[in-house]
């Protein structure tokens, strides 16, 4: 290790310790004087004190020696050896602030490729930040817009980052999450899946949903939008959650097993969309489940997916969309009247809410139409409630205390997705946005330091 740099490390401790103690005495000086003392103040140069004294002891352990004559060789990727050149500095931010790495740098004669191995043991390989750094912003990258991270770790670590990195390392890691799930999908279409162990479990839940996420304008080309003549804005974002039930309240409503509710989620298809919830529900359980529940809104690509990735299990129609479709159609019946759409809606309601759906679709059938669009609506909605019938017997449901809403579906694209990703100004990119869903997810489903110590063995 070289002598001066331990020299300069001691020197560094000496200055901060002389430093300290002075700033000690002008504080216990005033407050002989004033009688207040300020301990924020206190503390903070403490800290920084601290962090200072902390990065140069970890510059001088990170001086490394040069390696002994019988390992000054390290294979190259090309099949060929490179050589030991010299030592080699570079800096690197840890969680005590700015360091100096100094480590031995091989160059191999046929490709002319050089590497660093002690940057791939301590890490560092490709990047200026520790791993204590990267982890840190991957956490404030992921729970709020990058700005506002970059001020988190200034304020709580004690670190000048830029926004940039926050942005770049939070969805590096966030890719690295994704591409790590697109593995274990591409292996559970294998059927090669893990026995997940364990006692089984009454009654197993999956929900999935979508909404949009502002995207830039390359990522809508060609993709029409909601209203005729219109681009798209956004991409849509579907997000999948797996929940357990055990119990039920005295009147019979079901209760959701606290800190039960794990989330999937990314821009894709639903035909992608489906192999990442089967995996998910997979991993909690599905398998030894005694009972299995899907609950979604009407939409065809939500059944298409329970029939192919969740046979046999329960199909539950969110019950308050239902409703809005009865409410949705009553506007449309009697726009002025409005006793008449509230005496209707009582009548259809009633039906849906006892199950009665063969009797709602008649009703509906036999409904005058003063023009054709109203015709084509009325048609659509008897359609849509003969289609999915068995997938609203709610009180055979209830009977068997199980959920008939999507609220907690409902609630995770909000807090999962949209509180993150669907901010005033934000604008994703499709791999921007997955990248930061694929971390959200993981950070709350709280897996991201198994994710964290699983990388780095």
């Amino acid at each position: 290790m070289d002598t001066r740099g331990k020299k300069t490390a001691a020197a560094i401790h000496a200055e901060i310790t002389r430093e300290i103690d002075q700033w000690l005495h002008v504080l216990f000086n005033g407050r002989r004087k004033t009688g207040h003392l300020d301990l924020e103040a206190i503390e903070m140069m403490i800290r920084s004190a601290m962090h200072r004294a902390g990065a140069a002891g970890l510059t001088e352990l990170l001086q490394l020696p040069v390696p002994p004559a019988e390992q000054r060789t390290v294979p190259c990727s090309c099949g060929h050896t490179a050589h030991y050149r010299e030592l080699r500095s570079k800096p690197v931010l840890t969680a005590v602030g700015r360091v100096e790495v100094s480590r031995p740098y091989y160059l191999c004669s046929h490709c002319h490729n050089g590497q660093f191995p002690a940057d791939i043991e301590l890490d560092i390989e490709s990047t200026e930040q520790s791993p204590g750094v990267r982890r840190m912003l991957a956490v404030v990258g992921q729970a709020a817009p990058f700005d506002h991270g970059r001020q988190q770790m200034e304020t709580l670590a004690g670190l000048a980052v830029t926004s940039k990195a926050v942005e770049r390392t939070a969805e590096s890691i966030g890719a690295d999450i994704a591409a790590r799930e697109q593995r274990q999908i591409q292996r559970a279409m294998q059927l090669d899946l893990p026995i997940v162990m364990g006692a089984s479990g009454p009654i197993l839940y999956a929900l999935l949903d979508g909404t949009g996420v502002p995207v830039v304008k390359k990522e809508t080309e060609g993709r029409a939008g909601k209203k005729a003549g219109e681009p798209a804005h956004t991409r849509e974002a579907k997000l999948g959650c797996v929940f357990t039930q055990t119990k039920w309240d005295a009147e019979g409503y079901p209760i959701r097993d606290p800190d039960s509710t794990t989330y999937t989620g990314a821009i894709e298809t639903a035909e992608e969309f489906g192999k990442r919830l089967y995996l998910e529900a997979w991993n909690r359980g599905w398998s030894r489940a005694e009972k299995k529940v899907v609950i979604g809104d009407g939409a065809e690509w939500i059944w298409n997916i329970a029939q192919q990735h969740f046979p046999g299990a329960i199909q539950i129609v969110d019950l308050f969309h239902a409703r809005q479709h009865v409410w949705d159609l009553a506007r449309k019946l009697f726009p002025l009247d409005k006793l008449e759409r509230e005496r209707w809606i009582t009548t259809e309601q009633d039906n849906l809410d006892s199950g009665k759906i063969e009797e709602l679709v008649l009703s509906l059938r036999s409904l005058p139409a003063a023009n054709p669009d109203l015709a084509e609506e009325i048609l659509t909605q008897a359609e849509y409630f003969d289609k999915n019938a068995d997938r609203m017997r709610y009180p055979k449901f209830r009977e068997q205390h199980l959920f008939v809403g999507s609220g907690v579906i409902e609630a995770g694209c909000k807090t999962v997705i949209g509180a993150r990703l669907k901010q005033s100004g934000m604008f994703w990119t499709v791999r921007g946005a997955n990248a930061i869903l694929a971390l959200r997810c993981c950070q709350m489903n709280g897996e991201f330091e198994d994710y964290w110590e699983s990388r780095a063995a």
